[in-house]
């Protein structure tokens, strides 16, 4: 009898102590990797083939699957849409380029009043500016878009932003133009059809709209001299010269062009707790992305804070001192 209550009394601990265990787990992984104070993540993005989306996607389900947050993502005319939507608190995230997001923070072209309210996680990969023109249309170099039917981007866009700002750098207004507000899908779309003669189509490499029209349509990359980026970075400072490298639309020879960083920006208000979660999960996530889209490829946590343009988050620069 009193090995029999020995042998229930230890059971017993042995018992008490396996659900103090568990209760210890399970308070820790609710609080540092299964929740977010915030039970919406919203991420605006972009055209629905661009490299925006298709990125933003798959992150979206990644935060989704590591944390109890209803994570989806909402197409738009792009970067001065969602930073608009950003500033009215109607998305929480956003994938933005770098000239837009400086010109929203200092009221700047198509933004009346300095936007407030975002901040910054990161740096990303180059957004690179593809000029491309139907190769019957003679269109070899800017100053042969005069006249020419071109594709600008939707209006307001990051890409309509800076094919105005890489037109004024070449003495070219849209006077001297027939404008066409068109995104990725449409433009490739009037090209095929003949409709536009010419295109901005500004993105990570390749663009998937622009990849299928190769393949299709006998198209031309239009090359920007190094030498006239480098004057335009003068007033634009955001603008780097660039190459598109051999054969990624079929072209024999890198095409020399202009790019600009690409930003991932939040609402302020998000707590420094979630953002260093987001922060942390984003870039351990680096592999799953890039195969999602070869842009995210060009990400990295070594790049992620040069050229920052919004104030960095509390959050990301948590996670960044611990690196």
């Amino acid at each position: 009898m009193m090995k029999l209550k020995k042998l229930t009394l230890s059971i017993s601990l042995l018992l008490l102590a396996g659900l103090l265990l568990a209760a210890c787990g399970n308070d820790d992984g609710e609080s540092e990797s299964e929740s977010l104070d915030s039970n919406i993540l919203t991420i605006a993005t972009g055209g629905a083939s661009g490299p925006y989306n298709i990125i933003a996607t798959t992150l979206a389900d990644i935060y989704t699957n590591a944390y109890d947050v209803n994570s989806r993502t909402q197409t738009t005319g792009a970067s001065a849409e969602n930073l608009n939507l950003m500033a009215e608190g109607k998305v929480e995230m956003a994938f933005v380029m770098s000239d837009a997001l400086s010109q929203a923070l200092n009221g700047e072209a198509s933004f009346s009043e300095p936007l407030d309210g975002i901040s910054q996680i990161a740096n990303l990969y180059p957004n690179v500016v593809q000029i491309v023109a139907r190769a019957d249309a003679g269109i070899e170099t800017m100053e042969d878009l005069i006249g020419k039917r071109v594709a600008v981007g939707d209006q307001g866009s990051g890409v309509e932003l800076n094919a105005r700002a890489l037109l004024d750098g070449h003495g070219i207004t849209y006077d001297d133009l027939q404008v066409d507000y068109l995104g990725y899908a449409e433009a490739s779309d009037g090209l095929s059809a003949g409709r536009i003669d010419a295109a901005f189509l500004t993105s990570g490499l390749p663009n998937a709209s622009l990849l299928e029209l190769s393949e299709t349509t006998d198209i031309n990359l239009v090359a920007i001299d190094a030498d006239n980026i480098t004057e335009i970075a003068e007033e634009h400072p955001y603008f780097i010269a660039f190459e598109i490298p051999a054969d990624t639309y079929d072209n024999e020879e890198p095409v020399p062009t202009a790019a600009v960083p690409n930003a991932l920006v939040v609402r302020s208000d998000f707590s420094e707790e979630d953002v260093y979660k987001l922060t942390k999960t984003f870039f351990e996530s680096l592999d799953t992305l890039s195969n999602s889209h070869q842009a995210a490829e060009d990400i990295s946590l070594e790049n992620a804070q040069e050229g920052l343009i919004a104030p960095l988050h509390p959050g990301a620069e948590k996670y960044f001192n611990e690196q």
